[in-house]
């Protein structure tokens, strides 16, 4: 077993030397469930409560606290978050709090997470203990990581068989023009036996955003579209790159070789591939046509690359080397 971090040689408490760790992207997702009763939550459903708006507060109150988790948690490095954001989900009888926490830096960001979700189920308690004192705040943990030397992390197991699809497109996430590309893509998975969860179009400006959320509900495969250009708003790869915890340049460059055979431009596009936590995420083009060229890279090849994340690997053919 390896020796906790933040205890020297002597057992001394003591705040890691990140010095010389890489600056890289890093993002944390943390959950935690406040227990109550059918009646609390319907009260804050209704925003019936005698004090403030109670989600707003308490969401403003988590997001406060994950900028101060260092002044509250010894040992934490100071981070400049790059954005916090805290949801509720009310189930029946208890409210599920969710905190996304970002950064850039040289360690990771998932205690300003957890701090976040703390503090916001503690402003949950104090805004409705006048109905229900006998609130329990509790199952504040760590749901998944990615960025650092160690690359991502998730608690739960992949779903196995899933896809979704992202789409990048201003126009299309503003009702300008028919996106095509998603439900071309999202067809060509169901063919090859994927149950894909949705089609989510967004406008350019927001795929990190997207593509997150979506790896959070761990689907084997993620396909995007469009972004991928040099378009001052196109940035499909950099919101992928965050995420990845394993680069597949091949792939990405079959699909850019494949394009170029017929389109010369497509040598512009930075689309990638790779892994992260065992999803497979890959970046298509946004024209139709790009489209049909990436898919018919993945055919085949991304059922076998699914297989061997799964650690099974698909049938190989008699002396056809393995990757």
């Amino acid at each position: 077993m390896s020796r906790l971090s933040h205890l020297d040689s002597d057992g001394r408490a003591r705040m890691v030397d990140v010095a010389g760790k890489p600056v890289t992207e890093r993002v944390a997702v943390a959950t935690g469930r406040f227990s109550t009763t059918t009646d609390v939550v319907d009260l804050v459903r209704a925003d019936d409560l005698p004090k403030a708006d109670v989600l707003a507060t308490a969401r403003i109150a988590g997001i406060a606290g994950a900028k101060r988790t260092s002044e509250l948690i010894p040992l934490c490095h100071q981070l400049q978050l790059g954005s916090v954001n805290v949801d509720f989900s009310l189930e029946g009888d208890s409210i599920l709090i969710t905190a996304t926490a970002t950064t850039t830096g040289r360690t990771g960001v998932e205690m300003e997470a957890l701090t976040a979700v703390a503090i916001a189920g503690l402003t949950l308690h104090d805004m409705t203990k006048a109905v229900d004192p006998a609130s329990v705040l509790g199952e504040i943990r760590l749901e998944q990581k990615t960025g650092g030397t160690r690359g991502a992390w998730r608690r739960g197991p992949l779903r196995p068989g899933t896809a979704a699809v992202v789409v990048a497109s201003t126009g299309a996430a503003s009702g300008t023009r028919e996106d095509t590309t998603g439900p071309a893509i999202a067809a060509w998975l169901a063919e090859h036996g994927y149950a894909v969860d949705a089609v989510t179009v967004v406008a350019d400006a927001d795929v990190a955003s997207a593509v997150r959320t979506v790896l959070e509900t761990a689907p084997a495969v993620i396909l995007t579209t469009g972004g991928t250009g040099m378009s001052p708003t196109d940035r499909t790869p950099e919101a992928t790159a965050a995420l990845i915890d394993r680069e597949l340049p091949g792939v990405a460059e079959a699909i850019r070789a494949r394009g170029m055979a017929s389109t010369p431009t497509a040598a512009l596009s930075r689309g990638l591939a790779g892994t992260a936590a065992g999803t497979v995420i890959v970046n298509l083009p946004g024209s139709t046509g790009g489209v049909q060229d990436g898919l018919a890279v993945l055919d085949g090849l991304l059922d076998h690359l699914v297989a061997q994340l799964a650690g099974g690997g698909a049938h190989e053919p008699d002396g056809a080397p393995h990757a």
